[in-house]
């Protein structure tokens, strides 16, 4: 016997309210026989709903579900479902309650070319395996940028594929607890984290554009990730990170492009695992106030044939250590001074990077002010020329690549576009 959508809300707690003067979606829903498709008139429908059988509910691009400020939009209880070609809107503004337009709570759902605003989360999925998200258009509330809510959530959730959303103003993405899930061609635009694992091992992330957000991709305690030909821009600000490790390990890390960011990849403690690395290879790192910062002296992390181009400064290690530890070879490296007179695209001589006096703006939180301002230059310049002191060695790639194509990408231009 299959209970009515008001009663099993009732009966598990969920909020059965909907909008006022607004047609019932859920006496549809509950009509429509199970494995069914629902395709209502034109018009706009009272939330929140909720499925507790697997159906397909079609709008054609002509149906609004409106939960009237209260609790999620839509509830999937079930296996099966097919949201799309919907309008979610009006969902309450509990972080408690994790209101949503969408809260999946099953296996095998869908949820598709959904528009998805002024919803406090866009779409959470808990213990959920196997579900794809995909081509949905994701914005939260109008609230300050800690206090939204995230675009999508994925919390203890296996075998998800997310792909092709397009996230405008939310929190983050974050997934948590959540392995083997597939993070494909999304976009996220002026939001805080762009992405965010914790504790998350084994997803793959590809072909994603993160736009002006505060942070690109973080991974914490998650390790296996592969990260691959992900173009992320303009992670500016005091905490501005194109992507930050902390206590990851194995990753594989390759064909992305980070521009103009604060820093382009920030490592602490990673990889953390012993006997593990962290592969870097063929990425552009290029236009950031510093391409690699270092928070400690840590070992593990190879980068080959990656592109350093044109960042304010292209390594930082925390607490005057060296980064040498890590493993440099075949680089480009915009600042390197050598020759190649074999014409074989490889510098006659080792790119070596030292830490001179502009160490004292890393050094000295008060000096961070002057960075790059005509002292420093001065100081700098003075001790390249006649140190008083042995400066330190921070990187040495023993084959560095003279030109850009030659390790492993093209041009950059600086003018990346988003898709």
């Amino acid at each position: 016997m299959r209970l009515g959508g008001a009663l099993l809300a009732l009966l598990i707690g969920l909020p059965c309210t909907v909008a006022a003067g607004l047609p019932s979606l859920q006496d549809l829903i509950d009509e429509t026989e199970e494995n069914g498709i629902l395709t209502p008139p034109p018009g706009v429908y009272a939330g929140p709903v909720t499925l507790e059988f697997p159906l397909t509910i079609d709008g054609q691009g002509q149906v609004t579900i409106d939960a009237g400020g209260k609790a999620t939009v839509v509830y999937i209880e079930t296996d099966g479902a097919t949201l799309k070609n919907l309008h979610l809107t009006n969902s309450g503004t509990s972080h408690n309650d994790l209101d949503s337009g969408v809260q999946v709570r099953g296996n095998f759902n869908v949820v598709k070319d959904c528009v998805i605003d002024n919803c406090l989360f866009g779409i959470d999925l808990q213990q959920s395996e196997h579900n794809i998200i995909r081509r949905n258009k994701i914005s939260s509330v109008d609230f300050g940028l800690g206090q939204r809510g995230d675009g999508i959530r994925l919390w203890y959730s296996f075998h998800n594929k997310i792909q092709y959303n397009e996230c405008v103003d939310v929190r983050d993405m974050v997934v948590w607890y959540s392995a083997e899930n597939e993070i494909i061609g999304n976009k996220m635009i002026g939001s805080r984290y762009s992405l965010h694992f914790m504790y998350s091992r084994y997803n793959l992330v590809e072909d994603n554009w993160y736009y002006g957000n505060a942070v690109g991709i973080f991974l914490m305690y998650s390790d296996g990730v592969i990260l691959r030909n992900n173009h992320i821009l303009h992670a500016a600000g005091p905490t501005g990170v194109g992507i930050g490790f902390k206590e990851t390990s194995d990753l594989i890390v390759e064909n992305n492009e980070i521009l103009y960011c604060a820093s382009g990849l920030y490592i602490d403690v990673s990889p953390f695992q012993p006997d593990t690395t962290n592969r870097f290879w063929n990425n552009t790192i290029a236009y950031n106030g510093i391409g690699v910062r270092f928070l400690n002296d840590w070992t593990g992390n190879i980068f080959h044939d990656n592109r350093f181009a044109d960042n304010l400064t292209q390594i930082v290690v925390g607490g005057g250590n060296s980064a040498n530890r890590n493993e440099w070879l075949g680089n480009y490296w915009s600042d390197y001074k050598g020759f190649d007179r074999d014409h074989d695209g490889v510098g006659d001589t080792p790119h070596e990077i030292y830490a001179y006096a502009d160490r004292i703006w890393m050094d000295s939180p008060f000096a961070q002010f002057f960075k790059g301002s005509p002292l420093l230059e001065t100081l700098d310049f003075l001790e390249r020329l006649a140190p008083f002191t042995e400066p330190e060695l921070l990187v040495r790639d023993p084959e560095p690549k003279l030109n850009k194509e030659d390790a492993g990408m093209t041009e950059v231009t600086g003018q990346a576009e988003m898709p």
